[in-house]
């Protein structure tokens, strides 16, 4: 029977270790908290994140990593992107030798603007062929009610990809493969940031044509910098791109789009930090993906008003200004 850990007890990692389990997969999960491992393991249930929905009783939980790994083909990582490369080296002694890495994480990590698969290869030295990516629309309230959802398998070796895609295969819960795991990194990250930008854009009352011409234009983004980073363009049109674009700026269940949107109504970082419970990856990614582009000079101005909003100060009025006054450009350039 194949055996997978997943290493994050959060919203995204408890339920898609439910997916695997409830799919065949013998899962474990991986929590820091004592409290959380110990609710999974005797109420078959995560009451801070998931409270409400019972787990199978085969899901095990345990705060012992090296418990947790011990015969694992799949090594599921969902901690917050900016604390992988930390968290992976301190698990790094215990990962199985053929075990392949799995990142559930949507986000650049700071500093050294690597996606998250280029850190898990780099920290665990493992070839990319050992790298698979798990990405989609895929808001967990609505999965968590088991409303049919699907997800993009991407890894550079189509046999491992076809062997995590068995592994969470469920009838509500389609899984689909693909080899470009560029693209569908780079579609789950900067998302978030355009989320962020249509949040800011509701929360300021502005309607649905603004909403659109900011995903849309933000998908002109995502495929700009995918082909300066060898991405295939086709993937920006399906579920890891478009698919997840669509459903992270259109729903009020989005961490991202809330984010903005409290933005936009004038509450300060500070305030709506407070006020946000779960990690809103587009906060700290924006910086990191602007940061990318402007390395490989690309050319992304709604990323640029984001990081001037969330990070330096700018307002959502003079957001708005920049962009609209932009020169005039064919709709598509640099790709």
């Amino acid at each position: 029977m194949t055996k997978a850990v997943v290493f994050g007890t959060g919203s995204w990692g408890t339920m898609f270790a439910m997916i695997l389990a409830e799919a065949g997969t013998r899962t474990t999960l991986w929590g820091r908290r004592a409290e959380i491992v110990e609710a999974i393991n005797d109420k078959h249930e995560n009451p801070d994140y998931l409270p409400g929905l019972r787990l199978p009783e085969t899901l095990r939980a345990t705060t012992d990593p090296a418990e947790a790994m011990d015969g694992a083909d799949f090594v599921i990582l969902a901690v917050p992107s900016q604390t992988l490369r930390g968290n992976l080296a301190a698990w790094k002694p215990a990962i199985p030798p053929d075990a392949v890495l799995v990142s559930l994480m949507k986000g650049v990590e700071l500093g050294t603007c690597k996606r998250m698969s280029e850190v898990i290869g780099e920290v665990a030295e493992v070839p990319q062929s050992r790298v698979a990516v798990v990405s989609g629309p895929n808001l967990v309230p609505e999965l968590a009610k088991l409303q049919p959802a699907a997800a993009v398998v991407a890894c550079t070796d189509e046999e491992v990809a076809g062997r995590l895609q068995e592994a969470c295969h469920l009838p509500w819960f389609r899984t689909y493969t693909n080899p470009d795991v560029v693209g569908v990194e780079l579609g789950g990250a900067v998302k978030n940031v355009i989320a962020l930008a249509v949040g800011v854009a509701a929360g300021m009352g502005l309607g649905d044509n603004v909403r659109a011409t900011l995903m849309t234009r933000g998908l002109a983004e995502i495929g700009r910098l995918g082909a300066a980073l060898g991405a295939d363009q086709h993937t920006f049109a399906g579920l890891a791109g478009m698919g997840d674009l669509v459903a992270t700026c259109t729903s009020p269940l989005s961490r991202n789009r809330t984010f903005g949107e409290n933005l936009g109504r004038g509450m300060t970082l500070a305030e709506v930090v407070a006020a946000t419970k779960q990690t809103a990856e587009g906060v700290k990614s924006c910086e990191s993906v602007l940061d990318l582009a402007r390395k490989h000079d690309v050319e992304m101005p709604i990323t640029e008003v984001v990081v001037g909003v969330v990070h330096d100060g700018m307002t959502p009025a003079e957001a708005a200004m920049l962009l609209m006054s932009r020169t005039p450009k064919p709709e598509r350039y640099g790709v």
